[in-house]
């Protein structure tokens, strides 16, 4: 579903494609069913699902590499994610557009350098067989 205020922030910060912004909420709800954190229903506080910068990088990464295998560097490089903090500043383009919260403790660092998008999308990336030969068996 196409998201009117989405166009405004990616012409407000042209450096990633609209699809790097959907790809950043959809990696957000993985993240919370990762961790068991069920967006809001009515009375929950904010803590009851939010997650860490670190804890979405995570989620991000499990998603990436569900969804694209060993294409999710290329995807990310054609959508101007080319590191970690790539993905902050899309998080707080999205937070300073009341599209995502952030609690105060939050900031641009707590995405800075925390993983090699080469090491982990590409160098660690491995196929799982054991689920191949289940099936096949």
């Amino acid at each position: 579903m196409h998201h009117p205020k989405l166009d405004e922030v990616v012409q407000g910060d042209p450096r990633y494609t609209y699809e790097a912004y959907e790809f950043v909420f959809a990696a957000l709800a993985h993240t919370q069913r990762l961790l068991g954190r069920v967006p809001p229903q009515e009375g929950s506080s904010e803590q009851d699902y939010h997650v860490s910068g670190p804890q979405l990088l995570d989620g991000i990464r499990d998603l990436a590499l569900r969804e694209y295998g060993l294409l999710a560097r290329t995807v990310f490089r054609l959508w101007g994610i080319n590191s970690t903090a790539d993905v902050g500043e899309i998080v707080f383009n999205l937070v300073e557009a009341n599209l995502m919260s952030k609690t105060a403790q939050d900031a641009r660092d707590d995405f800075r350098e925390v993983y090699d998008l080469d090491q982990v999308l590409v160098r660690d990336y491995r196929i799982d067989f054991k689920d191949e030969v289940e099936e096949g068996s």
